[in-house]
């Protein structure tokens, strides 16, 4: 049997690290909304409620953090990304993506590698609800690039044709993130991490 290939540099764990940059927020889903603005024809917003309400797939990818870890086969369910794409009307020459999160994290993602069919925004992990630790209610998932770049906790997000830095890009780490590229810091690959991302 063909043994699967993984990202260079990626030890396989059983379990989840968990890092939360700025602790674990609180969620009352009471007020909580996901939105979705910037170049679109239709601002959306969402509550939890209806984000469950809308058609969902399953995805099984394994997840990969910059510091060097991964999970095999996770189990997440939630929205195609592309249903949001369409929905939203996104506006020719949309280029970037910023996730926003619940304790104002932020991460940006080129628009390219969200628009494919295995890229959802997760509700489930593993057949429940996405535990608070790991991001409930709802976070981004996009197998193909780096943990910190799947915003736990989220809350909007906004179509871009410029690109902005979010929270880890600011402090060097890759535009894209690509994990089959190494695609740590900007400029390089990046195998020696100054700090660890949040995931």
């Amino acid at each position: 049997m063909q043994e699967v290939q993984k990202p260079p540099n990626q030890k396989y764990i059983k379990n989840f690290i968990v890092y939360a940059e700025f602790g674990i927020p609180e969620v009352n889903l009471e007020s909580y909304r996901l939105k979705i603005s910037g170049e679109v024809e239709r601002t959306l917003s969402f509550t939890y409620d209806e984000l469950l309400k809308l058609p969902r797939k399953e995805i099984v990818e394994d997840f990969h953090c910059v510091t060097g870890w991964s999970v095999k086969n996770v189990k997440w369910e939630g929205i195609p990304f592309k249903s949001l794409i369409e929905m939203a009307r996104v506006k020719e020459g949309v280029k970037w993506v910023m996730f926003y999160s619940l304790d104002s994290y932020t991460a940006v993602v080129p628009y390219e590698d969200v628009n494919r069919d295995n890229v959802i925004v997760a509700l489930f992990m593993n057949g429940d609800k996405i535990p608070l630790k790991h991001g409930f209610p709802a976070r981004p998932i996009i197998p193909h690039l780096y943990g910190w770049k799947s915003a736990k906790w989220l809350t909007e997000i906004e179509f871009l044709k410029e690109y902005v830095d979010g929270y880890w890009e600011e402090r060097g780490y890759h535009e894209r993130g690509n994990v089959w590229e190494e695609e740590r810091f900007k400029g390089q690959g990046g195998r020696h991490l100054r700090r660890r991302p949040v995931l």
